[in-house]
């Protein structure tokens, strides 16, 4: 039987068009030999132009599959995305506290690529308060990280300043994701990690073929602590997998484009 490096569950909502969501997260996971499983918190009707329904699973569902996969299953780390409410935050919450679930990655997903919000106002401080705390990592984009850390954004010392703030909430490691910023040639992220700040840059590329990036990051740092990786070798590894897929992204729909996973895990990568 073919053996996998880890175990990984991703707590999410379903993207029906295939690129970001629980789908991405499985892509992911498979293209980076972890074994996916998956607690779905919301279902979306959505293609590349848009979100066009959004049903909320019932928090007994949310709570009978995270004690389904955790009773049985040994997860060597776990991710979240989109938790639209704030009793879906609390189910989760509770069930991170319950099972013990220490390496944990939160994405605090707000807003779908096309723009359509997947989280109420009163779920974010739902967020901040009750899981951050809780997580090993978090993974705002500039835009989350606004709003976690209740200030503007422009430029990257901002990001440096709003990483130590979200950090003062209680979170050990906070990666804020410089995409949004208009830097024209270069990408930036800013790691506040035990205490210290890392920065990383790369070149940015020029592609319409970003939905979900936020997403497979986050799976992909998260299958990489399932392997047994530290922190900072994860996020190295995360990044270099999401620098792939977006190298290999294709446009299947009318509208926004998706990463190529399958095809980024093919690559060659350090370590396997």
């Amino acid at each position: 039987m073919t053996s996998y490096r880890g175990l990984a569950a991703t707590i999410a909502g379903s993207d029906s068009g295939g690129g970001a969501g629980i789908q991405a997260d499985l892509k992911t996971f498979a293209a980076l030999d972890v074994f996916g499983t998956t607690v779905i918190t919301a279902v979306t009707a959505q293609n590349s132009l848009g979100v066009e329904a959004l049903f909320d699973i019932p928090p007994s569902m949310i709570r009978a599959q995270i004690d389904a996969i955790w009773s049985d299953f040994p997860i060597g780390a776990a991710k979240t995305g989109m938790l639209s409410r704030p009793e879906t935050i609390r189910e989760v919450t509770a069930g991170v506290r319950r099972r013990n679930i220490t390496s944990l990655v939160v994405d605090p997903v707000m807003v779908a690529q096309s723009g359509a919000p997947l989280i109420a106002d009163e779920a974010v401080e739902v967020l901040r308060n009750e899981l951050l705390p809780l997580a090993l990592l978090v993974t705002p984009n500039v835009p989350e990280a606004e709003r976690l850390a209740q200030q503007p954004i422009s430029s990257v010392e901002d990001m440096r300043r709003a990483a130590e703030r979200i950090a003062a909430l209680g979170v050990p490691n906070v990666l804020v994701k410089g995409g949004h910023l208009p830097q024209e040639n270069e990408i930036v992220d800013v790691l506040f990690v035990e205490g210290t700040l890392v920065t990383f840059r790369d070149s940015r590329l020029e592609t319409r073929n970003t939905h979900g990036t936020g997403c497979t990051l986050s799976a992909a740092i998260t299958a990489e602590l399932a392997s047994g990786s530290p922190l900072i070798l994860a996020v190295e590894e995360g990044r270099r997998y999401l620098r792939r897929a977006l190298e290999y992204g294709f446009r299947p729909g009318k509208g926004w484009g998706t990463l190529g996973h399958a095809r980024a895990g093919k690559a060659e990568c350090p370590g396997r």
